[in-house]
């Protein structure tokens, strides 16, 4: 049941109009079997899985919470652990690592076949699994009190709008919203549909669009030309991100029509100069989980190594967070790439900070977009990497763009005008939302504003149209 469907349209009009009839004690219990529905809707036999990690997290967080023993609470959480990421490992990585640990033996000369499973991959399992796990972390911690609601933890791990993609939310924040009242008003509901509006126009008129470009040259077997791959790599950093954002967007809108406020989880990503205001911004909710519950502790196991400490725990939070894209040794090094942009950044900070600043505006602003696309290109790069099947791809492409940039016999032509007009809008909203900081403008804008918004939306999918069929969005596969 894909957000950009009828399907899916009909199922939360449903919900909604039930969800207004009913107090707050069952408008949870209706959320949490909306949750099911929507998920069993992909495939009923992945609840099962779902109902072992809540049920797993909500048992052991009680009991670290009602432990005084020390070692017996940190067996409660260890269990947690191994139980969530054994299902998660199973599912999503045992291949992988099979088909790995084969093809480093056969560099021994030892031929085995790898050992594969024929199984399918839960949606959304990544999202959950991390939002459930960050529970039972915060309890052992002390940050938080566990529930003894067994319905509203249920809710919060599978809330329908966050369950599939994130934003992966903290019990801290999600918890307290589902336990109280929630207040519904007019203005909440207008800008629910707002974000609604844009993350669909993202995702259906931007992203869908561009993939008609990334797909024939990412997908191709070669030959390459740097042109081409320039051109849909640009277009893929435009297309993940409007279908990453635009689903962000529909689910922030879809809870706040119901009266809940959901994290920020993209804030102009690339209007990010350097590496670490670009994860700021990014998958905003993922980088803080990495960066509580992955780099911190490893930053503070490390700490007598000093910048040396800092360093290696940059490089193994991205790692991780690179392999939790996805099985595949693309992401890893995609992963790895981010890791080491972020260590150099620490250590030329320092020099980059002595630097003067222009005193004249023109040349401040300038070094500033100068900054911007600099930095933009170098995550493309990344983008590069991230979205190749192969790491022979992936060299083959890098090839052709430092050998092969030649345009002889190509019609590029369309190709970047295409570029151009699916992502016009995006630039220059955003580029009002930058200057207002206020990623809300456009609804508080006043009725002129408003007017000319829509009439470009409806204006440029009166022009171009949409593809035809509901594309399912790509970090569903995440």
């Amino acid at each position: 049941m894909l957000f950009n469907s009828l399907q899916f349209a009909l199922f939360f009009i449903i919900v909604f109009i039930l969800y207004l009839c009913f107090n707050h004690k069952w408008q949870n219990r209706l959320l949490l079997v909306a949750s099911c529905i929507f998920y069993g809707a992909w495939d009923w036999r992945f609840l099962s899985l779902i109902f072992i990690s809540i049920t797993t997290d909500y048992l052991c967080s009680l009991k670290i919470r009602g432990s005084p023993v020390h070692k017996k609470r940190k067996r409660f959480l260890i269990l947690s652990i191994l139980v969530n990421l054994s299902i998660l490992g199973f599912f999503k990585y045992f291949n992988f690592f099979s088909s790995s640990v084969t093809a480093f033996l056969g560099i021994f000369g030892l031929t085995i076949h790898p050992f594969l499973l024929k199984v399918a991959v839960p949606v959304g399992i990544s999202f959950y699994t991390f939002k459930s796990m960050s529970y039972t972390f915060d309890v052992y911690a002390g940050k938080i009190e566990p529930t003894r609601d067994f319905m509203d933890y249920a809710l919060f791990v599978s809330f329908f709008p966050q369950l599939l993609a994130g934003p992966i939310m903290r019990a801290q924040d999600l918890l307290p919203q589902i336990s109280s009242h929630r207040k519904l008003s007019a203005a909440y509901f207008w800008e629910g549909c707002y974000l609604i509006f844009w993350g669909l126009f993202q995702k259906v008129f931007i992203a869908d669009n561009l993939a008609k470009i990334v797909y024939p040259v990412f997908t191709s077997q070669g030959p390459y030309y740097g042109i081409q791959v320039l051109t849909a790599t640009y277009a893929f950093a435009f297309q993940i991100y409007c279908d990453f954002a635009g689903y962000s967007n529909i689910s922030i809108g879809i809870a706040k029509c119901m009266g809940f406020e959901t994290t920020l989880n993209f804030n102009l990503p690339y209007f990010a100069t350097h590496p670490q205001e670009f994860w700021r911004r990014w998958h905003i909710t993922l980088s803080m989980w990495l960066r509580d519950y992955i780099f911190v502790p490893i930053s503070f196991a490390k700490r007598s190594w000093g910048s040396a400490g800092v360093a290696f725990a940059l490089m193994a939070t991205f790692l991780l967070c690179g392999l939790w894209h996805g099985a595949g040794w693309t992401y890893v090094v995609w992963g790895g790439y981010h890791g080491a942009l972020l260590i150099m950044y620490m250590f030329i900070k320092p020099v980059l900070m002595k630097i003067p600043s222009p005193r004249n505006i023109f040349l401040k602003k300038a070094g500033f977009v100068l900054r911007m696309v600099f930095f933009f290109n170098l995550i493309c790069l990344g983008w590069l990497v991230f979205w190749s099947p192969s790491m022979t791809q992936v060299f083959n492409m890098l090839h052709a763009l430092m050998f092969n940039f030649t345009t002889s016999g190509l019609d590029i032509k369309p190709v970047v005008l295409s570029l151009l007009s699916f992502t016009w809008l995006l630039v220059l909203v955003e580029i009002v939302q930058f200057l207002k900081k206020d990623l809300m403008c456009i609804p508080k804008s006043n009725v002129v504003v408003k007017a000319l918004f829509f009439a470009a939306c409806f204006y440029l999918l009166a022009k171009w149209g949409v593809p035809s069929g509901s594309a399912a969005f790509i970090y569903y596969i995440f």
